[in-house]
């Protein structure tokens, strides 16, 4: 119990010293940096402010009044993260739901680990960091990789390093993001796994995949049974394809992680004579381009 007083009263003593204008700590080259940025600082919640890079978009509120009674009890046990922005104001980096819980239960302050950092690098930390330690539904994380890729301009290569994630599941979790809108809904709710989603992926008709997204919740299909539905609603005279059977497994396996890889619907031709070849499909320059750069190792 004394470490934890001396804990605190470091903290306040941190806090304290945030709160000199005479010496306000802009850079981490600036006298006393040393002595906050890194260190836990009891910081007052109303100088905190939501972080808009935040890819969560919904709090269960049972879940948070959960929190709210565990941190009543026990005290916030994993402090925050926040940028500094100015004298005496900063911006949540990563710990939303221990904020939102402190204010629930009236707390005026929260521990705090402080980074001084410019809006590209926050975006960066909040995304990975958020990726890394909170319960994100599929499509929040699918839209967290594709914001990194976008915004901050990195590769999948270079993004599945800084996640600790294969970069096939990047992909998988990228294609998400084609379903239907309705369909996505459904599995930020938990109607859906991300198995389901993946099977739906493969059916090009919006109509239809809106039809089978129904049938699982009408009949509460699993994935084997999904995956069994979409392969049904194929027309076999829609398009002249090779027959699976006659494709060896090791081009088989390849197809799938090509189509991965390029976040694109791959197919694969192999002749009797075991001879065959991969065709990329591409529906404008810039999905050319895209696949093209993706194929050379480029952003």
């Amino acid at each position: 119990m004394a470490k934890a007083t001396k804990k605190q009263a470091l903290g306040r003593g941190l806090s304290a010293l945030l709160k000199d204008p005479a010496n306000d700590i802009k850079s981490a080259d600036d006298k006393n940096a040393d002595k906050v940025v890194g260190n836990i600082v009891e910081l007052d919640l109303d100088t905190i402010e939501v972080n808009p890079f935040q890819p969560r978009t919904s709090f269960n509120e049972e879940s948070l009044r959960e929190l709210a009674s565990s941190i009543r009890e026990l005290g916030v046990i994993q402090p925050i993260t926040v940028r500094k922005l100015g004298f005496n104001k900063y911006q949540l980096v990563s710990g939303e739901r221990r904020y939102r819980a402190s204010k629930l239960i009236g707390l005026k302050t929260i521990p705090s680990y402080i980074r001084i950092a410019n809006d590209q690098e926050s975006l960066e930390m909040a995304l990975v960091e958020n990726i890394q330690r909170q319960d994100l539904d599929p499509i929040e994380i699918a839209l967290s990789y594709q914001r990194l890729i976008e915004e901050i301009q990195v590769t999948q290569e270079a993004l599945s390093e800084r996640v600790g994630k294969n970069r096939s599941t990047i992909a998988n979790y990228l294609r998400l993001l084609k379903l239907d809108p309705i369909i996505q809904t459904g599995m930020r709710d938990g109607f859906i796994s991300m198995g389901h989603g993946r099977a739906l992926i493969n059916v090009e008709d919006p109509d239809k995949q809106l039809d089978i997204y129904e049938k699982i919740l009408t009949k509460k299909l699993s994935v084997r049974e999904t995956e069994a539905l979409v392969r049904g609603t194929k027309s076999p005279d829609s398009k002249p394809k090779t027959d699976s059977k006659s494709i060896p497994s090791y081009a088989m396996e390849a197809k799938q992680e090509l189509s991965d890889l390029l976040n694109s619907k791959v197919q694969v031709k192999v002749s009797g004579s075991g001879k065959g070849q991969f065709v990329v499909p591409f529906t404008s320059k810039d999905e050319f381009l895209r696949i093209l750069n993706q194929i050379k190792g480029e952003k």
